[in-house]
C-alpha cells in the first residue's frame, strides 16, 4: 500500500471539523465579536492552512507512486501474486516502437567488358551483349549511389499479436526508370499476428541465401522477388515456420521467330487467378532447411475480331525451391539453393521470359503454342569471417533455360555468375570493400557467348535510430 488507510481518511475529517468551527465563529463574529473570538478564528484558519498543505503533499506522494508503478515491467504487473491476470485498467499502457534505419552507399569500379548501359553498375548475364560489340566499347569506369536505402519499421503489441509495419525504399531505378538514380519501393508491408498484407519478399524466395556481397544484383540463379501479397503464417516458432500466400500474378512471353506477325498483334495477357506460394522452414543449431513452392496460371487471349487461328491459351507454371544455410563453424556459413520449375522466370533474380513459343505444324487451327519454359537455378556461396574487422564471400551461381524451338537463336539460354571479395569494417556500421565479379552469357542456338569481368570498390555507412511512442 502507498499509505495507511486511516491516515488517508483522518485529514478530510479534520478538515470538516475545522470548517464547521470556522463557520460557527464567523457567524458569531458577524453579531458582536470579542477579542477572544477573533483570536480563536485566527488559530483555526492557521490550522486549516496547515491541513491544506498536508493534502497537497499527499497528492504529490500519490502522483509519484503512480509514476513509479508505470515503469514496472509488464511481466511483473500483468499478473497478481497468484499468477492470475490483473484487471485491464491496472496494466501499464503498451508502447509502439519505431526504428528508422538505412545506409548511404557508393559503388565505383571498372568493367573490363561491356553491358547494357542501363545496367552499368551491376552484373546481370541477361543484360550482357547478345552479339559481338552490341554495347561497345569494352572498358568502362562507373560510379553509383543507387544502393542507398531508407526504411521505417514499427511494432505495437495488441491482443491479436504484434502489429508490425515496414516501409522501405532505395534509389535503384528499374523498368521505365532503368539506369536512373530514383525512388524505388522495396517494402510496404503490414502484419497483425499471423496475417500480413502488402509488398515484401515472396514466400517462394529465401533472402538468407543471398551472400555477403557488395555488388547490387547478386546471384542470378536464386529466386528473388518482392511481390504484393496476402499471406498467412499459421506456424512461427524458434524451430519451424510455415508461410502461405496469394500473390499478384504477372508474366512475360517471347514471340520468338513469329515476332511481328499480324496474327499475334491481338494477343493480350490475362491474369484472373493469383499466384499461390508458400514455404516451410526447419531451423536447428546447424542452420536451417527451407522448401518452397509456387503454382501459377498464365493465360493469354486473342482480341482480334475475326481470328484465323486459335491462339489464346493458358498454361500452368510451377516451381520448387530448396535453400539452406549451414553453419560449418563460427566463422563460416554456407549459403545454398536449388530451384527448378516451369514458367517461374518472373520470380528469378536474373532470368528472361516465362513463356516461349513453339511450332505446332500438325495443327492447322493452332499452328503455334505458348509453353512455360523450364528453368534451373543454382546458388552456392561461402561467407567467411577472418576477424571482427575482415570478412569475405565467394561462390558461384547458374541459370539454365530450356528454350522452345521457335525462340530466336540469339535468345538467352544460360548465365553464369561468380564473385570473391574482401570487406573491411574500420568501425561498427562502416564497410569498405573490394570485389571481383564474373558474368557469362550463352545464347540459345547461334553459338555466341560472352564473358564480362569487373572490379568494384564500395563504401557503406549504416545507421539506425529507435523510438518509443
Amino acid at each position: 500500500m502507498l499509505m495507511r488507510s486511516d491516515a488517508f481518511w483522518r485529514i478530510p475529517a479534520r478538515l470538516l471539523v475545522l470548517l464547521a468551527l470556522i463557520a460557527v465563529v464567523d457567524v458569531g463574529a458577524s453579531g458582536q465579536a470579542t477579542d477572544s473570538q477573533a483570536d480563536d478564528l485566527q488559530q483555526l484558519k492557521g490550522q486549516l492552512r496547515r491541513l491544506e498543505q498536508e493534502v497537497q503533499d499527499l497528492k504529490a506522494h500519490i502522483n509519484s507512486a503512480e509514476a513509479s508503478a508505470a515503469t514496472i515491467p509488464a511481466s511483473a504487473t500483468a499478473t497478481g501474486a497468484t499468477g492470475t491476470p490483473a484487471p485491464a485498467e491496472s496494466r501499464p499502457a503498451e508502447k509502439t516502437t519505431i526504428d528508422l534505419y538505412g545506409f548511404v552507399m557508393m559503388d565505383s569500379g571498372y568493367e573490363f567488358g561491356q553491358t547494357d548501359p542501363n545496367w552499368f553498375d551491376v552484373v546481370r548475364p541477361t543484360k550482357l551483349a547478345s552479339f559481338k560489340n552490341e554495347f561497345a566499347p569494352d572498358g568502362n569506369v562507373y560510379f553509383s549511389v543507387r544502393q542507398t536505402r531508407f526504411g521505417v519499421k514499427s511494432s505495437t503489441p495488441t491482443r491479436f499479436g504484434d502489429l508490425k509495419t515496414t516501409f522501405e525504399f532505395e534509389l535503384f531505378g528499374t523498368g521505365i526508370d532503368a539506369g536512373q538514380t530514383t525512388f524505388r519501393l522495396r517494402h510496404a508491408y503490414g502484419e497483425l499476428g499471423h496475417i500480413g498484407a502488402g509488398q515484401t519478399w515472396s514466400p517462394f524466395m529465401d533472402i538468407d541465401s543471398f551472400p555477403n556481397s557488395v555488388e547490387y544484383w547478386g546471384p542470378n540463379g536464386m529466386v528473388f522477388f518482392r511481390n504484393i501479397q496476402l499471406r498467412w503464417t499459421p506456424v512461427r516458432t524458434n524451430k519451424t515456420e510455415l508461410v502461405l500466400a496469394a500473390e499478384r500474378p504477372g508474366a512475360s512471353a517471347d514471340q520468338g521467330a513469329y515476332s511481328g506477325r499480324i496474327e499475334l498483334q491481338g494477343i493480350k495477357p490475362k491474369f484472373d487467378v493469383p499466384d499461390f506460394s508458400g514455404h516451410v522452414r526447419a531451423m536447428r543449431t546447424w542452420g536451417y532447411l527451407q522448401v518452397a513452392g509456387i503454382l501459377r496460371k498464365i493465360s493469354w487471349i486473342d482480341t482480334n475480331s475475326n481470328p484465323t487461328f486459335r491462339l489464346g491459351d493458358d498454361v500452368l507454371g510451377w516451381g520448387v525451391n530448396v535453400t539452406s544455410n549451414l553453419n560449418f563453424s563460427k566463422s563460416n556459413i554456407g549459403r545454398f539453393g536449388v530451384v527448378y520449375g516451369k514458367g517461374v522466370e518472373n520470380y528469378m533474380n536474373d532470368a528472361p521470359v516465362d513463356v516461349g513459343i513453339k511450332s505446332n505444324p500438325s495443327s492447322s487451327v493452332r499452328p503455334i503454342l505458348g509453353v512455360p519454359l523450364p528453368v534451373l537455378g543454382v546458388v552456392s556461396f561461402l561467407d567467411h569471417n577472418w576477424s571482427d574487422r575482415f570478412s569475405s564471400a565467394m561462390g558461384y551461381s547458374l541459370v539454365n533455360i530450356e528454350n522452345s524451338d521457335a525462340q530466336n537463336p540469339s535468345d538467352f539460354h544460360q548465365g553464369h555468375y561468380a564473385l570473391v571479395n574482401l570487406l573491411y569494417h574500420p568501425v561498427r556500421k562502416v564497410t569498405v570493400g573490394t570485389e571481383f565479379v564474373f558474368g557469362r552469357r550463352v545464347n540459345f542456338s547461334d553459338g555466341f557467348n560472352v564473358n564480362d569481368y569487373r572490379l568494384q570498390f564500395s563504401f557503406k555507412y549504416d545507421w539506425k535510430k529507435g523510438f518509443e511512442l
